[in-house]
């Protein structure tokens, strides 16, 4: 039972680091027009940086089982340069008439979310798999 707990702890940490990326998608998506924040400066698109863990159960009968699972290691603000559109009314406009823009590409974004989703639903079916044969195996057990 052990390494199968190990499994569902690696397919959970994946859970967690899958829905942080949906998150920050949608931050940067909510921010994509925002030309000035706290700081005075346009929004920088944010991004998701993961790293492998180790998972680890113990049992007596089976000794030490291990799973790698996944984690968020840090939440970087992407450095790419931002978007300049010319649009001499808005208040932000430079004396140019341009307007800084975050560096946040809504369809980049989108394909991230959909990707995260696709992963975070995967890892989820691999968890109810590891539950359907848990209970299959108590099942067989009982007959």
């Amino acid at each position: 039972m052990s390494t199968l707990g190990s499994a569902v702890r690696a397919g959970a940490s994946a859970l967690a680091a899958e829905r942080m990326r949906i998150e920050v998608a949608v931050s940067n998506l909510a921010n994509a027009e925002s030309t000035r924040g706290p700081d005075g400066q346009p929004y920088k698109r944010r991004d998701v940086v993961l790293q492998t863990t180790t998972v680890q159960d113990f049992d007596n009968s089976l000794g030490r089982a291990t799973a790698v699972g996944v984690e968020v290691a840090a939440v970087v603000e992407d450095q790419g340069p931002a978007r300049r559109r010319f649009e001499p009314s808005h208040p932000d406009a430079d004396k140019d008439g341009y307007v800084t823009l975050p560096n946040v590409d809504p369809a980049e974004e989108m394909v991230d979310m959909l990707g995260a989703a696709r992963a975070y639903q995967a890892n989820l079916t691999a968890i109810g798999l590891i539950r359907d044969l848990v209970q299959r195996a108590l099942d067989l057990g009982r007959g």
